[in-house]
């Protein structure tokens, strides 16, 4: 389905200047994590060159990568993959885009996608910022979803959080009127900031009065079942586009 011009390695470390169009710092750190035999062989192989896009500053034609027409969600940073899977298996009608840097959450995913038969994700191994300025066409989006960023949990670190007010109004302008945008987080005081950043979207409006109760759409991971049992708390965001 598509040619595979550099390797995912290659892909991951691309672009390492801080600076980006409105001045964006990282809101990653390239790390060495291990990854098993099974995920370095799916980005080594087929499965890569089928599912995975290449990192190009041109915009992608969903019908063209997806064969089809249909809703399409982003989901940025899906770490190990889990979330995402389900969430596709059980909206088969909606095309799925997932972006992620890190190369085992891409082989985790790529084996989700071939052991259970997934048709309707596509990959992108490249830093969020990027793809949404540069691959993403404007009001294109039927929805984003942003779950579990980096909380960043250092106050000289914040800075590195992806919510904040200058990417959102970029995603923001590649979603449809109607269509929304939900993040959810573990980190309390990231949750009250990515409602500031949110609210203060003058094209979006909640559509709850503060906190969304979690959708059924949005699956608990075991992470999360473990954090809740333990008193922990989960906050999710939903706001919508304005027509």
């Amino acid at each position: 389905m598509s040619t595979k011009t550099t390797t995912p390695a290659a892909q991951a470390t691309e672009s390492t200047e801080q600076k980006k169009d409105w001045g964006h710092i990282k809101s990653y750190v390239h790390r060495s994590v291990h990854m098993t035999p099974s995920q370095k062989k799916a980005l080594e192989g087929e499965l890569y060159d089928t599912w995975c896009l290449p990192y190009e500053a041109s915009i992608i034609n969903y019908e063209d990568i997806f064969k089809r027409s249909a809703p399409t969600i982003l989901e940025i940073g899906f770490g190990m993959g889990e979330t995402t899977a389900k969430i596709a298996q059980a909206s088969a009608d909606k095309n799925f885009i997932g972006v992620e840097v890190f190369s085992g959450g891409v082989g985790a995913l790529l084996n989700r996608i071939d052991n259970e038969g997934i048709e309707n994700i596509r990959i992108i191994q490249h830093d969020a910022v990027d793809v949404v300025n540069h691959m993403i066409a404007p009001n294109s989006l039927d929805g984003v979803h942003i779950y579990f960023p980096d909380p960043w949990p250092k106050k000289r670190h914040h800075k590195r959080r992806l919510v904040q007010s200058p990417f959102i109004k970029q995603l923001v302008s590649r979603i449809k009127p109607g269509g929304y945008i939900h993040c959810a987080t573990d980190w309390e005081d990231y949750a009250m900031q990515m409602m500031e950043v949110l609210s203060a979207e003058t094209a979006l409006q909640n559509r709850y009065e503060e906190f969304a109760p979690r959708p059924d759409y949005r699956p608990l991971t075991k992470f999360e079942n473990r954090g809740i049992k333990l008193g922990y708390g989960v906050w999710d965001l939903i706001f919508e586009k304005k027509a």
